[in-house]
């Protein structure tokens, strides 16, 4: 009979996950109560509270007494001695033969010295428990898998306290026929499989794979290093780790599960651990639900952000965008933006500035290193790559704890569904995304610091409801985009109430819904994103952030809560439909180039309370929206502040409302505070110097000094915006630039003003309160 010979230098490729249709069904889980936002019929933005589900690890996984078993005897076991090709047996329930060791019955066997090319076979045909117990064991064989579980109920591989174990495969493997392609991993196991114990495994998949479960695989404890020349650690229904330091050095995927056909299987669940992962594709992958309860978790994956290949976002205005600066009647609920004349490089309608060239933002070239480097405008065509995301789910991916440095060369986190953080601590450089998910992205805890992304935090329904968030992005820093896909069921829970009507409260229903997700959840009724210009005072041809043509959609961007700063090359805060703001403080640096703005929103900007500065250009310059409880000023300088001037804003009486030191440099700067007056007096400096200690660039306390007078003024409205002359207003019919985006935000030219005082210097004295 002629064998099959594969090598070990085959091909590999990993397939992106699609999302879930069905829900990833789990025992009871844990209840938590958080304020869920539910869109109204109306214009008003409501706040519920609702019982949301947070899936932790002992939700999707049970230790058995065989799982957590270590102990054995030798009057009670059978000791398997190696010795080169040979092996002696003491006991009964496994015979040596060519090389090799077949186990055919249940019991524990105790297995030392070394075998240098032969296998370990496991074949219980009452599928009864195999124990086996590494006590100082090498294992390796040249052409197939070192330790292979043909046929059984279970098998628990111990690592003995205190030894040093081995286990490794040759590069070309021999299949009995050509209809045969398994076992490929240096240890491979076609029933349930545990580790545990406090010793050492090394093991070597120079063929395929480190470990491979076909089945359960469950890691309970012990020092486990795997290097492979495809996926490090595999497992079919799930993979569940439960502590123990785990090192991994694959070519493909570090850890993954693989079941794809059982909504209740497919997922990777985590309690705690240490992990070290380099791999040239996904860190850790699950088919279906990611979960992490805690952890140190150090990964690598395709050589780190550094090797994402070149992303270059297309320009507003290229590549058939159209829209310009005065495409069509302005937005009504969008602030009030000054009018005059567009500054030299903002793009019109065909694409040229003013003077008829090219904006600058139009030309290829690659974004500088440093803080005031902006996204990339011009087109181009992005090649496709591996999947090299470092967490990965299908369908739901939960952190719930765990301590995670990432280097990604594509997404740091990534669900093809959703995404909820509710503690954790990370530092993160992604080559793509830092955190990305196709529908909701809850954030309800932790400290996340993204230092280097394309775009920071991605997802339809973007919820902040508590945590620190620093972003770094060289386009978008937030960006809420895609379409909210919701099941029957998620439709009939989704609760719609009239403007004066508090929304009810509303429960989670299916995995497939924006609505399942811990923490702050949008339900958007969609009747309430129509994009005719009888319902949002918005043209069809020119909807505000996007091209000609271009509608808001029902993604949404809501912040309740903690603290989030960015610093971002393209759009601050971009949502294609709205943004809603209740509470949290909101630090938003750039961008420089006038094709993106510091806030973005194709629907309205609605917000009630917290601490908003946004500092960018004024080429796009947005503001809140007229709806909005809480008062805003938008104030645009003559000209373009270098980074690290001080824009100072205080009341009448010398009370401090802003001292602000953009990381960027910025001519529109966007202020909202629960202590500014719809009717109050204010008086904007810039320049001079503060007594107190910023954080992310904002002052709240020491005095203020040295600055000069830009103006004098009194708000008229809820948004009130202001240039060197005064409050101003816009032009009939002129959206300012940025198509019907409503706000124009540039300075000079022929402004109206109310109340002005202008351009006196003076060593001006406050002292600044903790900003509100």
């Amino acid at each position: 009979m002629k064998k099959k010979i594969i090598t070990g230098s085959k091909l590999w490729s990993v397939a992106m996950i699609t999302a879930m249709v069905t829900a990833c069904s789990a025992p009871a889980a844990t209840s938590s109560t958080a304020n869920a936002a539910v869109s109204t019929t109306g214009t008003t933005k409501t706040v519920s509270v609702s019982e949301q589900t947070s899936v932790k690890y002992a939700d999707l996984v049970t230790m058995d007494a065989d799982d957590t078993n270590v102990s054995w005897s030798a009057t009670d076991s059978t000791t398997i001695k190696l010795n080169g090709t040979t092996a002696s047996i003491t006991g009964s329930g496994a015979k040596a033969a060519n090389g090799s060791v077949t186990i055919s019955a249940a019991g524990t066997y105790v297995l030392s010295g070394k075998l240098t090319d032969g296998q370990i076979v496991v074949n219980v045909a009452d599928k009864g428990t195999v124990h086996l117990v590494l006590n100082g064991a090498t294992i390796n064989d040249n052409d197939s898998a070192a330790i292979y579980i043909q046929k059984a109920g279970k098998a628990i591989i111990t690592l003995e306290e205190g030894t040093e174990n081995a286990v490794s495969d040759g590069k070309t493997y021999v299949y009995a026929d050509d209809t045969t392609d398994e076992p490929d991993a240096a240890i491979f196991s076609k029933a349930d499989l545990t580790f545990n114990g406090t010793g050492k495994l090394t093991v070597t998949g120079n063929y395929n794979e480190g470990i491979t479960s076909k089945d359960d695989l469950k890691i309970v404890s012990g020092t486990i290093n795997v290097k492979s020349a495809d996926d490090g650690i595999k497992g079919k229904d799930m993979v569940a780790i439960q502590a123990g330091t785990i090192t991994i050095d694959s070519e493909g995927d570090g850890i993954k599960s693989t079941n794809d056909t059982d909504t209740t299987k497919g997922f990777v669940a985590i309690a705690g651990g240490t992990f070290n992962i380099q791999s040239g594709s996904d860190g850790i992958q699950a088919e279906t639900a990611l979960v992490t309860d805690g952890g140190t978790f150090n990964i690598v994956t395709g050589g780190g952000s550094a090797n994402a290949p070149e992303k270059v976002e297309e320009g507003p205005f290229g590549g058939g965008g159209g829209g310009g600066w005065g495409g069509g009647t302005p937005p009504t609920d969008m602030g009030t933006p000054p009018d005059g004349e567009p500054p030299a490089d903002m793009p019109s309608n065909n694409g040229t500035n003013a003077t008829g060239t090219a904006p600058s933002g139009s030309t290829n070239a690659q974004a500088p290193a440093d803080s005031n480097a902006d996204a990339d405008t011009s087109t181009t065509t992005e090649e496709e790559t591996t999947s090299a995301k470092a967490l990965k789910a299908g369908v739901d991916l939960t952190i719930n704890g765990g301590t995670y440095t990432i280097d990604s060369m594509d997404d740091s986190l990534h669900s093809n569904n959703n995404v909820t953080v509710n503690d954790g601590k990370f530092s993160i450089e992604s080559g793509d995304d830092g955190i990305h998910a196709d529908q909701a992205l809850t954030i309800n805890g932790g400290t996340i610091v993204i230092a280097k992304s394309y775009e920071g935090l991605e997802g339809a329904i973007i919820t902040l409801n508590d945590g620190n968030v620093d972003v770094t992005a060289s386009d978008d820093g937030v960006n809420a985009s895609g379409e909210i896909t919701a099941s029957d069921e998620d439709a009939d829970a989704a609760t719609s109430t009239d403007d004066s009507t508090q929304a009810e409260d509303t429960t989670a229903a299916s995995n497939n819904s924006v609505t399942e997700t811990t923490g702050t959840t949008s339900t958007t009724d969609q009747s309430n994103q129509s994009t005719n210009a009888d319902s949002n005072g918005r043209p069809q041809g020119g909807a505000p952030g996007g091209m000609m043509g271009e509608s808001s959609s029902n993604s949404e961007l809501h912040i309740n809560g903690g603290s989030l700063t960015v610093n971002a090359g393209g759009d601050g805060l971009d949502s294609n439909g709205s943004i809603y703001m209740t509470d949290g403080t909101v630090i938003v640096n750039g961008p420089t180039d006038n094709g993106n703005g510091a806030l973005d929103y194709d629907g309205d900007f609605e917000l009630s309370g917290g601490y908003l500065v946004a500092a960018g250009s004024s080429g796009m310059a947005q503001a809140t929206s007229e709806a909005s409880t809480q008062n805003t000023i938008a104030m645009t300088f003559p000209e373009t502040q270098k980074a690290g001037t001080l824009v100072h804003v205080e009341d009448s009486e010398g009370n401090n409302i802003l001292t602000f030191a953009p990381a960027k440099d910025y001519q529109t700067v966007v202020v909202s505070s629960a202590d500014l007056k719809k009717d109050g007096s204010y008086v904007i400096y810039s320049g001079g110097s503060s007594t107190g200690k910023a954080v992310d660039g904002l002052y709240t306390d020491g005095t203020y000094s040295g600055g000069t007078k830009v103006v004098a003024f009194q708000s008229t409205s809820n948004v009130t915006w202001v240039n060197e002359s005064g409050v101003t207003t816009a032009n009939s019919g002129m959206g300012g630039p940025g198509g019907g985006r409503g706000q124009g935000g540039f300075g000079g030219g022929r402004n109206r003003t109310e109340s002005s005082t202008s351009g006196a210097t003076t060593n001006t004295t406050g002292t600044t309160d903790s900003a509100k």
